[in-house]
């Protein structure tokens, strides 16, 4: 059986660094309550000039170039992002012009912060029925673009970047073993922005209701991010007939520190078998997977064989986990 192997990893962050003291100088806040709430130091914030798919451009490139292929060699590009370049057309499209990846057909995953592993599972059906080869697979986002900078509960923990894989048609143990998805779409309002879509169409007066603006229930998010992250890693965990002791380490969506702490206890992990970089990125959506990743590869963490979990929730409700040897 052919299965959807990794086997190139890439990254992108804005070189403009945002800390805890410069948003004290912005809104009514402390480095110390930031800190404390959400483990948060510092986040990147994309240049004016900073498109998503600049980003996205960029970690494929590193994707690429470690997997030793050309994008022509590509036959498939799966963006997950809720900040694309434009509404419309896919910022994937974008992205495959501006790669060159000529043999490739496109499209965006609107998921979220589980747009990474959405895309993922997506682009990973492809390779394992047949369809395709190669898959790149990129989960970039600008969510400084879409945040209230004057909302202290939300501006605190969002950050920019971009992180990229490239999926491989390969035989043997080592690739995806399973992909779990959820949604639950009663929870919509709980984490969304508003506008500007046929339901609220761009105008002045919903400028100045800062429809543009993402809007969060941080409270409630917290807790159904919990039991959905935990239950969907025991879910993939229990189907590869595996338990925690297994798992060499679990990517989450690093969305604050507090509830990756509550993960943590709750699936009875080790510290060390958790990546966690949200400390110097912050909540980066659907690019926090394969930033992390990234990172964790290019420090030499991964070794063959090795079993990961990536663990996202994010708006929709929607929440997933791969669970794939290295």
């Amino acid at each position: 059986m052919k299965r959807a192997r990794i086997i190139g990893t890439g990254s992108y962050l804005p070189e403009k660094v945002l800390t805890n003291f410069d948003l004290e100088k912005m809104v009514d806040t402390t480095n110390d309550w930031i800190l404390a709430r959400t483990g948060i130091v510092e986040r990147r914030i994309a240049a004016d000039s900073e498109m998503t798919s600049d980003f996205a451009v960029t970690a494929a490139n590193r994707a690429l170039q470690m997997a030793g292929i050309s994008a022509s060699d590509i036959d498939l590009i799966v963006v997950g992002t809720i900040t694309g370049d434009f509404p419309w057309p896919s910022t994937a499209c974008i992205v495959q012009n501006k790669l060159g990846a000529v043999n490739a057909a496109a499209w965006d995953v609107s998921a979220a912060c589980s747009g990474f592993v959405y895309a993922l599972t997506s682009a990973a059906q492809y390779i394992q029925n047949g369809t395709a080869k190669r898959a790149l697979v990129i989960g970039a986002e600008i969510l400084s673009r879409i945040i209230d900078w004057e909302d202290r509960n939300t501006c605190i923990l969002f950050g920019d970047g971009a992180g990229a894989v490239v999926l491989e048609a390969q035989e043997g143990e080592q690739g995806i073993l399973s992909s779990h998805l959820h949604s639950d779409g009663s929870y919509w309002d709980l984490l969304y922005q508003p506008g500007f879509g046929a339901r609220h169409p761009a105008s002045v007066s919903g400028i100045e209701a800062r429809l543009p603006f993402l809007h969060m229930a941080g409270n409630e998010v917290f807790k159904v991010s919990v039991r959905s992250m935990y239950d969907v890693a025991v879910e993939a965990l229990e189907t590869n007939a595996m338990t925690v002791a297994d798992v060499k380490l679990l990517f989450p969506h690093q969305a604050n520190k507090r509830i990756l702490d509550a993960v943590l206890k709750r699936l009875k992990l080790r510290d060390d078998q958790m990546y966690v970089n949200v400390d110097k990125c912050g909540n980066t959506s659907g690019a926090s997977i394969p930033i992390a990743l990234d990172e964790a590869n290019r420090n030499g963490l991964l070794n063959a064989g090795d079993i990961l979990v990536f663990d996202a929730f994010g708006g929709g409700f929607t929440w997933g986990a791969c669970l794939l040897r290295w």
